[in-house]
């Protein structure tokens, strides 16, 4: 098995960062939905206040999987925690720790932080569901995602 490192990412990652960003969007069956573009994701990681943060799991130079996160808050329990956006590990590495990896990153993150929580969605045919449960997370079924984009979130700001 190849050694490999896990580490934040850095300015010259973020073209191969984009590339595994479509290669999720293609797994998660909707290529057509990510517009992601090298400017805009640098703008998030690297511009003058960054919201968005991310590591990568490098394997024999090259990176074979990325997180990209952010800070939410607890009102609850008064903290921030993460809310993982995504994880992806390329198929051919998959199996080798990696992901695991690159999850106890995060939560090694909110324990050295004081964060309350690590939180993800993760779609329900998505064969790493139980990899998850097998790590102790909990799925929390009475939520329910909403969401607003595109005609329906323009037509409530005008409301105002």
């Amino acid at each position: 098995m190849s050694q490999f490192t896990i580490r934040r990412i850095r300015e010259s990652d973020v073209d191969d960062v984009v590339g595994l960003v479509y290669d999720l969007a293609e797994f998660e069956k909707a290529p057509d939905e990510c517009h992601l573009t090298a400017g805009q994701l640098h703008t998030a990681l690297f511009g003058e206040q960054p919201a968005v943060f991310g590591h990568v799991a490098e394997v024999d130079g090259g990176i074979a999987g990325f997180t990209l996160w952010f800070l939410n808050f607890s009102t609850w329990r008064g903290v921030h925690g993460i809310y993982l956006e995504d994880l992806y590990v390329r198929p051919e590495q998959r199996g080798t720790g990696l992901g695991k990896a690159l999850l106890a990153t995060l939560a090694e993150e909110c324990v050295n932080r004081g964060y309350a929580r690590l939180e993800w969605s993760v779609l329900d045919w998505n064969p790493a569901v139980e990899f998850y449960r097998a790590l102790g997370a909990e799925p929390m079924d009475e939520w329910t995602v909403h969401r607003l984009t595109d005609e329906p979130l323009r037509k409530l700001a005008e409301s105002l």
